[in-house]
């Protein structure tokens, strides 16, 4: 079981590391109170099972277009899903009326504006578009296990 765990935090050490390499960072608006999100809890809130902030005030999250290397990154790193997985996990709540996907805002710099005029909006978009119009999230993984 020791064995078991010390795999288990290893490969979880390599998705935090793969997470900071790609350069993909989660923003809000500069008065949102938080500093750190946890990856559960933005996959909560993207995959529509959480509809607050961790300090319980209503999240607002916008996405960006299909295809783009936000988008990618985001889906494959971040939710652990791919993109068309996604697409999939969607299209089976839309169907059934469990739920609606965020909304797609736009690509990094719309979305960037976005959050900005937004104080419950939360965006993803690359470390490189960043500045002081956002507030850059630290991203934790849980360790609530």
């Amino acid at each position: 079981m020791k064995q078991f765990s010390k795999s288990i935090l290893i490969a979880l050490s390599f998705f935090y590391v793969s997470i900071s390499h790609a350069d993909l960072v989660i923003i809000v608006h500069p008065s949102n109170p938080l500093t750190e999100i946890s990856v559960d809890d933005v996959q909560k809130m993207y995959l529509g099972k959480k509809k607050t902030f961790p300090d319980g005030k209503k999240a607002i999250p916008g996405d960006q277009p299909t295809g783009t290397e936000s988008r990618r990154l985001f889906s494959d790193r971040i939710i652990g899903r791919s993109e068309a997985k996604l697409k999939s996990y969607w299209s089976r709540l839309i169907f059934t009326g469990k739920g609606m996907p965020p909304e797609v805002i736009g690509r990094d710099v719309v979305i960037k504006k976005w959050v900005a005029q937004q104080p419950q909006a939360m965006g993803f978009i690359m470390r490189s578009e960043v500045d002081d119009s956002v507030k850059v999230l630290n991203l934790k993984l849980s360790t609530s296990w």
